[in-house]
């Protein structure tokens, strides 16, 4: 009879039996699809030069690795980061769906260190996805209350993953209807080459337009002539069709041509 993994001890953000990086990759090996994993391969850009360049696919379905982030929510922290070393995207994205309930229920000093974590291995959080799963909920959360200064300078970064983690982080901050943060990387950001960074500024710039239409409204006034064609009309989407008619001519006549 096989040995059944020991249970841990009670320790914050980290509730549930012990589990290893290796029994996570049997659950997600066992799950694998060989027929999705090609399908993921051409729709993540995998290719060379591409955004997404040698980036390798199991072929599970986003619910099938929320299951198992589930099973394995109290593996330690060590071998979290094993996971988000890993070669295959689904490995991170388990990694960081513990991360992100782990630290949804820890104490300060968990929060710290998962926070602390996230960035020293940032590098491994390398497609859009990783970062959307992610940013929101453990670098957003953990800046609310303290100086955003690091996302500042994240947005300044020459890694076009660092700077949409900085703008996608900022999706917290409009939850609390606090936007002076996600303009200000607006700004930064309002001529990035990146077609990345270009959607999620446009997308975050909508989702603080929901919440509130004027800073957005005076946001674009500022920028729309010049901002990337793409991130404006991801800013306009739920605005009313006579105020995005104006503004996409406006950037129309007088905008850099569309990269």
């Amino acid at each position: 009879m096989s040995e059944q993994p020991k249970k841990s001890r009670a320790t914050s953000g980290r509730a549930g039996p012990y589990t290893t990086a290796k029994m996570a990759m049997g659950d997600l090996m066992a799950a694998a699809d060989p027929r999705r994993a090609a399908s993921h391969q051409r729709y993540f850009k995998t290719g060379p030069g591409e955004y997404g360049e040698g980036d390798t696919f199991l072929g599970l379905t986003v619910p099938t690795t929320r299951a198992i982030a589930k099973k394995h929510r109290g593996m330690p922290m060590k071998e979290v980061l094993t996971l988000l070393a890993d070669r295959h995207h689904e490995a991170r994205l388990l990694a960081l769906l513990i991360l992100v309930d782990q630290f949804s229920r820890g104490d300060e000093r968990s929060r710290k260190a998962i926070y602390d974590a996230y960035l020293t291995n940032r590098a491994s959080i390398n497609n859009w996805d990783l970062v959307d799963t992610s940013a929101r909920d453990i670098v957003g959360a953990y800046l609310a209350d303290r100086s955003h200064r690091p996302l500042l300078a994240l947005a300044r970064s020459k890694a076009w993953n660092e700077r949409r983690i900085a703008i996608i982080a900022t999706h917290h901050f409009i939850s609390q209807r606090q936007f002076d943060t996600t303009l200000a990387i607006a700004e930064i950001l309002i001529d990035d080459d990146h077609d990345l960074i270009h959607k999620a500024v446009g997308w975050t710039l909508r989702e603080m337009g929901n919440r509130d239409e004027s800073p957005l409204r005076a946001f674009l006034e500022k920028h729309a002539r010049v901002m990337p064609r793409t991130m404006l009309r991801y800013a306009l989407e739920n605005v009313k069709a006579k105020t995005r008619r104006d503004f996409m001519r406006r950037r129309g006549l007088h905008g850099k041509p569309s990269r």
